[in-house]
């Protein structure tokens, strides 16, 4: 039966069946996944440069590579996922996804060639599959509709203080371990091998303290591959159209930031400044630390606005921050110096306001039975989203300016606030629904 007077946690309104514990399990699943999906992405130029010792000229086609395998792998199982949140619950996806993590962690500085590379960034991309579609479930499953907003907007602060930890303090690492004498590669394995220990004791964790409650005791019942249909099927509605377009450039948006804008300024100060690539590393860090700074300042911010105005209207102002942040990097020339600080915290507002507004609109429209469906799918536009601004952006990275992956961004934001613009008087929210569930052990 539900609570007369729902518990809190920071303010939020937990859902019928949902303890305090699995608030919080929520909010620390979204620091450590975000930690780490953050962490591999900036420590992959150190990887080709330090470890395999790809050519300069070659890391930018490469980091694209690597993106586009990821991507791939994530387009393939991103739905199934879903389908397999709704039927069997959220925690199993969620545990199996940081295992998959940790494993690629682990193994991706023993990679002797790109080749073995990539296929260890596909394992990890799976894991990351899992946690980057539970992750915004999670975040809808555990509060009533009026909390959701804010949901995301705590959400998306732990993310980005998860994220400032991989690109502050994680990424420094290899240099700490060279500093003490160890050569490049070695600091690198003790360095991944670390991080993925911490991972896997999480995935542990999350299995003790994620509630067990099904969100709907029908989806077991229904067929896997109707579920996935389900969920593609709700982009009929207006509202999860632009949620879904939505999702094609937030996720691209953290992708570009994760990966290319440290390689920006690693690829600037080992060829410039003729740093090491440990001290470039290090730099590339503090940069998208910047950025990743503004983006947990900003992220309650954005949450407030999307339980206090239309969700399509907030989704709408959020691109289009967004798209003028990504559009400024055409401004800089020189990446250590002050104006790319400067740009590193318009990306960092930008990135925030993307992530976090298309979740609580796509919650506001899609069925409990399917949420698990429909999440798996915004997710799935996302890597389609990663795949484009990862391959495209990757290679006009070395063949324009390293400011390309920011503007396919840019660009692609216009165009979705465009078509916001165009059905935001279509979007009619459904009613909440209330499905007593009992409380888990």
């Amino acid at each position: 039966m539900a609570a007369s007077s729902p518990r809190r946690v920071l303010g939020l309104q937990l859902a019928d069946g949902i303890g305090r514990g699995n608030m919080w399990a929520c909010l620390s699943m979204a620091f450590v996944a975000t930690m780490v999906i953050s962490f591999l992405p900036a420590a992959q130029p150190y990887i080709l440069g330090g470890v395999l010792g790809v050519a300069k000229a070659d890391q930018g086609k490469a980091v694209g590579l690597l993106g586009v395998a990821a991507e791939i792998a994530m387009i393939a199982s991103l739905v199934w996922y879903g389908a397999l949140a709704d039927r069997f619950g959220r925690r199993p996806v969620v545990v199996a996804g940081f295992a998959l993590c940790a494993l690629g962690t682990a193994l991706f500085p023993f990679a002797g060639n790109t080749t073995v590379l990539v296929a260890l960034r596909v394992v990890f991309a799976l894991g990351v599959a899992a946690l980057s579609g539970m992750l915004s479930t999670v975040a809808v499953d555990y509060v009533r509709d009026g909390s959701r907003g804010k949901s995301y907007g705590l959400v998306g602060l732990f993310s980005g203080l998860g994220a400032m930890v991989a690109v502050l303090a994680l990424v420094r690492l290899p240099k700490i371990f060279e500093d003490r004498g160890m050569a490049p590669v070695d600091a690198a394995r003790v360095s991944f091998l670390i991080i993925a220990a911490v991972v896997l004791a999480v995935a542990a964790l999350m299995w003790s303290t994620l509630s067990t409650v099904k969100v709907s005791a029908t989806a077991e019942h229904v067929p896997l591959t109707r579920l996935v249909k389900e969920g593609v099927a709700l982009a009929r509605d207006p509202g999860v159209a632009l949620s879904y377009a939505a999702a094609f450039v937030a996720r691209a948006d953290l992708a570009v930031v994760a990966g290319f804008m440290s390689l920006w300024v690693i690829d600037y100060a080992t060829g410039e400044r003729g740093m090491s690539a440990a001290e470039a590393l290090a730099r590339g860090g503090a940069v998208v630390g910047i950025a990743q700074t503004v983006a947990v300042v900003a992220a309650p911010l954005f949450g407030w606005l999307g339980d206090r105005m239309r969700r399509q209207d907030v989704l709408i102002l959020a691109q289009a921050v967004a798209a003028v942040s990504y559009l400024s990097t055409l401004l800089i020339s020189d990446p250590l110096g002050s104006g790319m600080m400067m740009v590193a915290v318009l990306v960092g507002l930008g990135e925030i306001a993307a992530i976090t507004t298309a979740g609580p609109l796509l919650a506001q429209q899609a069925p409990a039975v399917v949420r698990g469906s429909a999440y798996g799918v915004q997710t799935l536009c996302g890597a389609v989203g990663i795949l484009v601004v990862s391959g495209l952006g990757g290679f006009l990275y070395d063949a324009w300016r390293p400011a390309a992956p920011f503007v396919i961004s840019g660009v692609s934001g216009l165009l979705v606030v465009a078509f916001g613009l165009a059905v935001r008087r279509r979007v009619t929210p459904l009613p909440e629904e209330h499905e007593p569930v009992a409380a888990a052990a």
